[in-house]
C-alpha cells in the first residue's frame, strides 16, 4: 500500500516555524493501530488522516506520536491547505470529527485559512489541583479550565516566555493539558501550552486552545477581534474572531514535504 504524505507548517508563512503538521489523505480508514504507528513514525506533534464521506464532509481524525487526539487545529489547518491546493478545489470545505462535529473551513482572499471552531469557553476554577501549582515555576494570577485544558492567567507576556513546567506534575493531570496565557505586546494576548500527558513537552502552535483562549480574551479586552501569539521556540501567529456561539481562527500555511509512505 503506498499513501501521500504531506507535511505542511500551520499558523505561519515561512519553512521551519509555526506548527508542523503531517496530513495523510485516505480512502477507507486503516486500523488505529496503523495510524498511531504512522503518527509516531513522523514524529510530530499531529498527524492527520481524512476520508471523504457521502454528505461531502471529510471526516478527520488526529493522531500525535503518544495517542488519538479529541481535536487540533493545527493539523486540521493543514489538512485544508492540502486539499485548497488541489487542482480545481474549492476554497470552502466541512471537516467531521466525533468530539466537535462540523468545522467549516474557508480560504480567504488574503489567503489565510479560516477554521470555523465550536466555542469552549474556560469557567473558573475553584479547586485547583496540587500538581497544576507545584507544575508551574511563577504563580499565575488566576486558574480557569474547560474540557481540554487548565489556564494558567498570568499579568505580562515576560512571564509567559519565562515560565517554567514541570513536567512531572504536568502529566499527571492528563486527560487535560496546561495552557498559559497574558495580555501580549504586540498582540491583543500570547500563550504556550504544555501537554506532556497526549504529545510531547510544548506544543509548538495549538489552534484548538484558541477556542477557549479567544473567548477568555474577548470577555477581559471588551473586543471580538483579537491577534494571538503562541510564544513558543518556533512561535505562530493567529487571527481570532468570536462570534455567536463560534470562534473563528484563521492562519498562513505553508508545505514543507510531499512524499509517499510504503506500507
Amino acid at each position: 500500500m503506498r499513501l501521500k504524505l504531506y507535511q505542511v507548517d500551520a499558523f505561519t508563512s515561512e519553512v521551519f516555524s509555526g506548527s508542523p503538521a503531517a496530513v495523510v489523505p485516505l480512502e477507507s480508514w486503516l486500523p488505529v493501530e496503523v495510524m498511531q504507528s504512522i503518527a509516531i513514525e513522523n514524529s510530530l506533534p499531529e498527524t492527520a488522516f481524512f476520508v471523504l464521506n457521502a454528505h461531502g464532509q471529510y471526516e478527520i481524525r488526529w493522531f500525535s506520536p503518544l495517542t488519538e487526539i479529541d481535536f487540533c487545529g493545527h493539523a486540521t489547518l493543514a489538512s485544508a491547505f492540502v486539499l485548497f491546493n488541489l487542482p480545481g478545489a474549492s476554497k470552502s470545505i466541512t471537516f467531521w470529527a466525533k468530539a466537535v462535529g462540523e468545522i467549516p473551513v474557508t480560504q480567504l482572499p488574503s489567503g489565510e485559512i479560516e477554521l470555523n471552531f465550536p466555542e469552549l469557553a474556560p469557567r473558573p476554577l475553584v479547586d485547583v489541583p496540587a500538581q497544576l501549582r507545584e507544575g508551574l515555576s511563577i504563580i499565575p494570577s488566576e486558574y480557569w479550565v474547560n474540557r481540554q485544558a487548565y489556564f494558567a492567567i498570568y499579568a505580562d507576556q515576560q512571564q509567559v516566555e519565562t515560565v517554567v513546567p514541570q513536567l512531572d506534575k504536568l502529566i499527571e493531570l492528563g486527560p487535560r493539558d496546561v495552557v498559559v496565557t497574558a495580555p501580549g505586546e504586540q498582540y491583543d494576548f500570547v500563550s504556550r501550552y504544555f501537554w506532556p500527558a497526549n504529545g510531547g513537552d510544548e506544543d509548538p502552535v495549538t489552534g484548538s486552545i484558541h477556542a477557549g483562549l479567544a473567548p477568555f480574551w474577548a470577555d477581559r479586552l471588551k473586543k471580538t477581534r483579537l491577534s494571538a501569539l503562541q510564544a513558543s521556540r518556533r512561535r505562530g501567529v493567529l487571527d481570532c474572531r468570536v462570534e455567536e456561539g463560534r470562534v473563528f481562527v484563521s492562519g498562513h500555511a505553508v508545505q514543507y514535504l510531499e512524499g509517499v509512505i510504503s506500507l
